[in-house]
């Protein structure tokens, strides 16, 4: 009786291994392509970033800092700012599915040859990890990254993926989104923003914590010249209005 209660056991336990096997794997699929799907129509209310920055002030006793947090739709930010940080971070994005291997082929050589470690993570990759993940370098980020942006290209139009972005990428320690970014570094509405104010802000990406838009260093101030010129180079707002949408496109009539 003994042996037959332990096998009975044992039994089960595979029974409930094998749902498990089953059902975590579905669980999780259900989860993030649903996360992904409701986005495509809802305005997220926050990021994981932005909920990471807060906890961590609050962790280290900061009980004043404040997540500068204003979303607005794509109509009512710039053609200019769309195109600089397509300009600045990812100038194959309308082109791309999400990943950019030849950015990724070109940063791997560079990389090889001993340089400064280069990146190559597309708009789409980026909104992705903002939105949905933590920062840092790990596989399993990276898996994460992946799997979340394949659904991003999959269920959202581009105009989608940018206006995502340029709301809740951080311009500023604590500043999220080109309406808090215009209103705190330049007096103005994202909407008034002009292509050397949307070139300043896409030039603080790379470490939005030690550049400063407002007051920009020597090296903000080549980077946003440098990204204006790639602005007029890829043929101004029309190169999105022509590559992405009609959505995109009516903006870039619109100044």
């Amino acid at each position: 009786k003994s042996t037959e209660f332990h096998l009975a056991k044992r039994g089960a336990a595979k029974k409930w291994a094998k749902r498990l096997f089953f059902w975590l794997p579905l669980g999780f699929c259900l989860l993030t392509v649903g996360q992904v799907l409701v986005l495509r129509w809802l305005d997220p209310v926050t990021s994981s970033f932005m909920l990471s920055r807060q906890l961590s002030a609050w962790t280290s006793g900061d009980w004043n800092t404040r997540i500068d947090y204003r979303w607005r739709d794509l109509q009512a930010i710039s053609k200019y700012l769309p195109l600089a940080v397509v300009a600045a971070e990812d100038q194959r994005f309308p082109e791309h599915h999400g990943f950019d291997f030849k950015a990724i082929e070109k940063a791997h050589r560079s990389n090889q040859r001993g340089r400064k470690v280069r990146g190559a993570s597309t708009i789409s990759q980026q909104t992705a990890k903002n939105l949905f993940l933590w920062s840092g370098r790990s596989y399993v980020r990276k898996a994460l990254e992946a799997w979340y942006t394949l659904w991003i290209e999959l269920l959202w139009p581009k105009w989608r993926i940018l206006e995502v972005y340029v709301n809740i990428v951080e311009f500023g320690d604590g500043v999220y989104g080109a309406e808090a970014a215009a209103q705190r570094f330049f007096d103005i509405k994202a909407k008034n923003l002009g292509p050397s104010q949307s070139a300043r802000l896409a030039a603080v990406l790379p470490n939005p914590k030690r550049y400063d838009a407002k007051n920009p260093g020597p090296y903000v101030q080549r980077r946003s010249r440098a990204i204006e010129r790639q602005m007029r180079a890829l043929g101004g707002p029309t190169y999105l209005a022509e590559c992405c949408s009609r959505r995109v496109g009516d903006i870039g009539k619109r100044r």
